[in-house]
């Protein structure tokens, strides 16, 4: 079974945030899940289509056929986190940190309906043998 992979890393959004866009997508047809993340209206929804869209086009060249493929795995984990320093009182500081995402998509077939195909295809290639032997 071929995978198709794609990565995005110091994407400058918090992991926790972009993680609520994932799990919405995880699992899910790659056509299904493209169009979920059009009516998302978070600031995540954008990057990671573009990123499964990278992800599919990756495929193509692989020549893995599109049309059963789901989003397998994809992963959010922090990427460097930028500090920096807030004024507070008496000359003194606050740390900020502002932190970034790197996002990992992998796209692979759905094995379940590979299956149920090759086992549809089976039942109706043994249905035609026999149509065709008592025709003779």
């Amino acid at each position: 079974m071929k995978i198709a992979k794609a990565t995005l890393s110091n994407f400058r959004q918090a992991p926790r945030k972009m993680r609520l866009v994932a799990n919405s997508v995880r699992g899910k047809r790659v056509t299904e899940a493209l169009v979920n993340l059009d009516f998302v209206a978070k600031k995540a929804s954008s990057p990671i289509k573009n990123l499964i869209m990278s992800a599919l086009a990756n495929a193509k060249a692989l020549d893995i056929a599109t049309e059963n493929l789901v989003v397998k795995t994809i992963k959010v984990d922090s990427g460097s986190i930028l500090y920096r320093r807030r004024p507070a009182a008496r000359g003194s500081a606050h740390p900020i940190r502002k932190r970034t995402s790197s996002i990992f998509v992998e796209l692979g077939e759905n094995e379940l309906k590979s299956k149920k195909l090759k086992v549809i295809k089976e039942i109706q290639g043994s249905k035609e043998k026999k149509i065709n032997s008592k025709k003779l």
